[in-house]
């Protein structure tokens, strides 16, 4: 079993792992076709970017509708995410095996690797990989810097900058393609060679625990077993963010016996989203939290559409004012008014994935946000 997980292999701080020793530890690269597309379909793997999308269905549409090629999105745009980076830069061949089986699933002949423009070890490691591989191989793929925005990291925004050069979400498709994160395309190599899924999942801890940093966990451990595995919480917590800046506020208590199962979690209302696991310490002010990632994501905006460049403005200075000067009636009922107002009226999703965020933090922490006192909000982003 623990040649099916994700970081298996070579101590993570030697560096990438190259062709050669990839090759002998799991083999060479599988001799599948269009029937890859139902063996995912049955593992149930969804993806792991951010949307959870079925990934055998994905690639279903893909081919019904002729895509003509296939975006791996390594952008990682999340501020606290560091998992898609580590995987490119110390399994780089899991990511380009997990491309070739999806470009032949789907029968397209370009691979783009969309690779943040700030992440230069995951860049450098990807392209060795690229010159080990055969030259067969080699001419399908093509690399694409993903400009350091929140933004670029939307499947629509990757899919933009391919076809026109601008990194900048829509609402709609601009061309054809298939976008899939590195970790999805990483455990499809895993599954084109062992037919199931690894039951893994990479989350980044992030905030008050001893060892932040990125875990493989199997997706029947809770939110309490990660906590531990990453050295425990600094002090008691408060609540966790799962799912980065797009993700939700789930009380401590709540959240402890979650399991990180992509599936269970979608069926109480939440979301794994990029794998960002949060602990807010207790003797954090949530309300301060809250109000400084309002103000990071109305700055991360594409400028596109009213709600997203006003509406968000507007939601993350009335946030800022109840942090720096207290709770008040009128700024709470904006809030909750306004955010209803933004949700599902932008030109892309990144004003529907803040309003969500805020009203997760105006549900779990109520009680804050009505009774804050003032004083200065500290700069979470």
């Amino acid at each position: 079993m623990s040649t099916m997980r994700l970081l298996a292999g070579r101590t993570l701080s030697a560096g990438p792992e190259g062709f050669a020793e990839h090759a002998a530890r799991l083999g060479p690269l599988p001799h599948a076709g269009r029937d890859l597309t139902e063996v995912v379909v049955r593992s149930g793997l969804t993806g792991r970017g951010g949307a959870g999308f079925a990934a055998g269905l994905k690639w279903r549409a893909a081919a019904a509708r002729h895509a003509q090629a296939l975006v791996v999105n390594g952008a990682e745009g999340e501020p606290h995410s560091k998992k898609d980076r580590l995987l490119m830069s110390t399994r780089p061949h899991l990511v380009l095996d997990g491309a070739l089986l999806a470009a032949r699933a789907v029968r397209v002949k370009e691979i783009v690797l969309y690779i943040g423009e700030h992440h230069t070890i995951a860049r450098a490691a990807m392209e060795h990989a690229l010159a080990e591989r055969p030259g067969a191989e080699r001419k399908h793929f093509r690399i694409a810097a993903a400009p350091a925005r929140y933004v670029s990291g939307d499947s629509s925004a990757a899919v933009h900058l391919v076809t026109t050069g601008i990194a900048l979400p829509t609402s709609a498709p601009a061309a054809p393609a298939m976008v899939q994160n590195v970790e999805t395309l990483a455990h499809v190599a895993l599954i084109a060679r062992f037919g199931e899924d690894t039951g893994t999942v990479l989350v980044t801890m992030a905030g008050g625990v001893a060892r932040p940093g990125v875990l493989e966990v199997e997706t029947t451990a809770t939110i309490a077993d990660a906590i531990a595995l990453a050295g425990g919480a600094t002090e008691p917590p408060r609540a966790v963010l799962l799912g980065g800046y797009f993700g939700a506020w789930v009380e401590i208590g709540q959240a402890q016996g979650l399991t990180l199962d992509p599936v269970a979690l979608r069926a109480r209302g939440l979301s794994l989203g990029c794998g960002v696991v949060g602990v807010l310490p207790g003797s954090h002010c949530p309300v301060c939290e809250t109000a400084g990632i309002m103000r990071y994501l109305a700055g991360e905006s594409s400028a596109q559409c009213g709600p997203c460049f006003f509406g968000l403005r507007a939601l993350a200075e009335a946030s800022g004012r109840i942090a720096n000067q207290g709770s008040n009636s009128e700024d709470l009922q904006r809030l909750q008014r306004w955010a209803a107002e933004v949700r599902g009226r932008g030109a892309c999703k990144h004003p529907d994935g803040a309003v969500m965020f805020l009203q997760s933090a105006l549900s779990t922490f109520g009680q804050e946000f009505a009774s804050h006192q003032a004083h200065r909000a500290r700069r979470t982003a």
